[in-house]
């Protein structure tokens, strides 16, 4: 029985409003329309493979769906072949009382587990049974999965679950792992994260949502054989965030430093979206614009967290009787990189620009 399992896809989410691609200034469209069409390209690796089940562990859309999204969704769905799909509502999607969930109608290769009690649906020629529960709220506090267990009615017994923090359903991965599934589906961490090797894993967010959903994004594509579960993690992200550090010498320039962070840009790739850390030391005479280095394309955030490059022993020496040097005293002995050093050249940058406004 071959499956797919995707989870958090945020169907309806428009992240990255400071991105910039190719000069396109509706970067918030631009990227909700990549969530759809990675979503797609999901569903176009069903049919390719005929795959049995397509398993969605929650958060299929980023808020409540419009009947318009829900159609559009339906109707790829439909156009699957061999495809049978299986889905949960999560914390995202939950199953308001006037959810259009509530009361649309499926086609019949879509198979939703609408529920806030654990039920399941038989799949007999498949020899699988698919289980699940969803959110009828956006928070969960009880660990509603821990007393959960296959019922042994099939071969193969599939848990779809939703959750992993203390507010949205507590995970115990001993008590899921003694549940007796062939394998739990799991939703709602955004990356990927293997709890039990082949048998309990997120696949994380198929494409990413904020700068801080950093490393890779894709899918689960698994099979379950001879009581035997083989899954392969497959990429299917446009674009990845990348957090980097950049490092300035006091020679730089914001022209020097523009320059390093389109070479490193080009060299990591043009498609990603990067946020850059400017670090180390910098001249005591330069101040870098971030605002204009975050204009650059492919980049949503620069901060600067350099420090400026003084002599310190020099300083102290010129301006023993002011308030400088009695301040630069204060901290003699402080090791570079400690939070005191830090205090010291924010002090020291402070007063003397104190010092040249008087």
């Amino acid at each position: 029985m071959k499956f797919i399992h995707i989870a958090d896809i945020h169907l309806g989410a428009t992240p990255d409003i400071g991105f910039r691609q190719e000069g396109k200034k509706k970067s918030k469209e631009l990227r909700g329309k990549e969530i759809w069409e990675t979503f797609e390209y999901v569903l176009n690796e069903c049919e390719r493979d005929q795959t049995d089940l397509l398993l969605i562990a929650g958060d299929l859309f980023h808020a409540q769906p419009l009947v318009r999204e829900l159609k559009e969704v339906d109707y790829l769905f439909s156009q699957l072949t061999h495809t049978k799909v299986v889905l949960i509502a999560g914390n995202h999607d939950y199953l308001r009382k006037d959810s259009n969930y509530m009361t649309f109608e499926w086609s019949e290769n879509v198979y939703p587990l609408f529920e806030s009690e654990p039920r399941y649906i038989d799949f007999p020629e498949l020899d699988t049974a698919v289980y699940g529960l969803s959110y009828d709220r956006r928070e969960i506090r009880e660990p509603l999965y821990d007393n959960l267990r296959a019922a042994g009615v099939r071969k193969n017994e599939i848990l779809l679950a939703h959750g992993g923090d203390e507010t949205h359903i507590p995970i115990n991965k001993n008590q899921l792992y003694r549940a007796g599934f062939s394998y739990v589906a799991m939703g709602h961490i955004h990356k990927p994260m293997v709890l039990e090797k082949n048998r309990i894993i997120y696949p994380g967010a198929l494409e990413p949502m904020d700068s801080n959903d950093v490393g890779p994004h894709g899918f689960i594509k698994g099979e379950l054989y001879n009581g035997e579960t083989k899954v392969q993690w497959i990429p299917a992200a446009i674009r990845n965030y990348i957090h980097a550090k950049m490092e300035v010498t006091p020679s730089d320039t914001q022209g020097s430093v523009r320059k390093k962070i389109e070479q490193f840009i080009s060299e990591n790739g043009n498609e990603n979206i990067y946020k850059f850390f400017l670090c180390g030391k910098r001249s005591e005479n330069m101040e870098f614009y971030v605002d204009r280095l975050a204009e650059l394309e492919g980049v949503v955030e620069v901060t600067d967290q350099t420090s400026p490059a003084y002599d310190f022993q020099k300083l102290y020496e010129e301006n023993k009787e002011t308030l400088l040097g009695k301040y630069i005293a204060k901290f003699a002995g402080c090791e570079e990189g400690s939070m005191e050093y830090m205090a010291l050249c924010e002090g020291v940058e402070a007063l003397k620009k104190e010092a040249k406004n008087l």
